[in-house]
């Protein structure tokens, strides 16, 4: 069932028992524009037909956030323009050349090339895959792009991320709302997860540089303004005391910077950030 912000702005709740990101809808008077496509043909025509009993303008673009799969794989079922940044089209050219049976698809998580929620998504929610082929996108930009939705403007920009290269947003002024997909969240390399420390202070800067009060995130739906300022204190506070690759070591720092014990979340992005530093002293 869609959620609706505004008149104009509504989104699909994320599902992270079904690898279902946030999927979001903007209105304008003229057109309608879709930000990530879905996890798959199924995910993306669930949506769709939510769609469909709104009585909005139709659907022009698609705008996807960043290259991960679980983002883009159901866009073959818009009829729309889609709009990619240079790095997310780059990315996706090797998805674009796979096969999607399931010999093929099992010889890709052997390589590391695909995890295993992927593959059985693919294999639950893509059943007519035979002959499938992920559509090439039709607008790839760099830096930042503005589409107007008639009356309603829509401001497109990859940011600095915590998460990926190509972590792309969407900002509607006039509604102060911004589709953030992925780009606050950390990542995973080499079987760790971490936060890049050198990334954090940047994206909160870009994304702060927006009036925003309803911030739209891939795996947790939506957030008002004191909940991600909540959000950006514990990232930061966790961030500034992780000057270790000793975990033991970076709490007793945080317990002496803040007279206190990592709470709630901050123990998390602290073991986050320490994963960091280990990855760092790897390079050496």
């Amino acid at each position: 069932m869609l959620n609706k912000l505004s008149e104009s702005i509504y989104y699909l709740s994320n599902q992270n028992d079904k690898e279902r990101p946030t999927l979001g809808l903007v209105c304008g008077d003229k057109y309608s524009l879709v930000i990530d496509s879905g996890n798959s043909a199924q995910h993306a025509r669930g949506f769709l037909q939510e769609i469909s009993n709104l009585n909005v303008p139709p659907i022009k673009y698609l705008v996807i956030t960043h290259a991960h799969w679980d983002h883009f794989l159901g866009m073959n079922e818009y009829n729309a323009t889609i709009i990619v940044h240079r790095l997310t089209e780059q990315k996706m050219n090797a998805w674009r050349n796979y096969s999607y049976d399931d010999h093929s698809l099992q010889t890709y998580v052997e390589s590391n090339k695909m995890t295993i929620p992927c593959m059985e998504t693919i294999q639950n929610e893509m059943p007519e895959r035979a002959s499938f082929q992920l559509n090439t996108p039709d607008i790839v930009f760099q830096g930042s792009l503005q589409i107007d939705l008639g009356n309603k403007a829509c401001i497109i920009e990859t940011i600095q991320s915590t998460h990926t290269d190509d972590s792309t947003i969407v900002y509607i002024p006039d509604e102060k709302a911004i589709f953030l997909g992925d780009s606050v969240y950390g990542t995973t390399t080499n079987s760790l997860f971490h936060y890049k420390k050198s990334r954090l202070l940047p994206m909160i800067k870009d994304i702060q540089k927006y009036d925003a009060r309803h911030f739209l995130l891939g795996h947790e739906s939506i957030c008002d303004l004191d909940e991600m300022n909540q959000f950006w204190k514990e990232l930061t506070l966790s961030s500034r005391a992780a000057k270790s690759t000793s975990l033991d070591r970076c709490i007793a720092i945080f317990e002496k910077e803040n007279d206190r014990s990592p709470q709630g979340d901050e123990l998390f992005f602290l073991k986050a950030f320490v994963n960091d530093e280990i990855l760092k002293s790897q390079q050496y």
